[in-house]
């Protein structure tokens, strides 16, 4: 009886062992930020309704194998659910690096506009970045 669990264990151990994926890639969230030279909005914060921003994101794969393959932008205007307001499939060049101009025109009433905007890799992982308009 002694040898049967003895075998059990041995078993399990080498069970173990032999699926673990020591070299398993956990991958690099891909990079994403606003542009935030002069003409752009990039921050948080109050603007008078029906204002136009302009918003550009600049993005890149973070590693080599892991190409960028999509970007969206959403808005959620007060507690609403978010909207898609863009997306676009990436490839090519544009899976390495990636940039996109987008023209906002805030609501004619009064609340709270948030901005979000993702790239997802190959890998499937995701960067973020957003801001909040108090439109006033």
């Amino acid at each position: 009886m002694r040898s049967f669990f003895q075998a059990i264990i041995f078993s399990s151990c080498v069970i173990a062992l032999f699926s673990c994926d020591r070299d398993k890639d956990e991958g690099a969230l891909p990079n994403l930020a606003f542009k935030t030279t002069t003409g752009y909005w990039f921050r948080s914060d109050s603007i008078p309704m029906n204002d136009t921003i302009l918003v550009g994101i600049v993005a890149s794969k973070a590693e080599d194998k892991d190409p960028l393959i999509r970007f969206t932008a959403t808005s959620q205007m007060d507690n609403a659910a978010a909207a898609t307001i863009y997306t676009e499939n990436l490839s090519g060049s544009s899976g390495d690096n990636y940039t996109k101009d987008l023209t906002i025109v805030t609501r004619n009433q009064v609340g709270s506009e948030k901005y979000t905007f993702t790239v997802v890799n190959k890998d499937g992982l995701s960067k973020t970045i957003n801001f909040t308009l108090t439109v006033h």
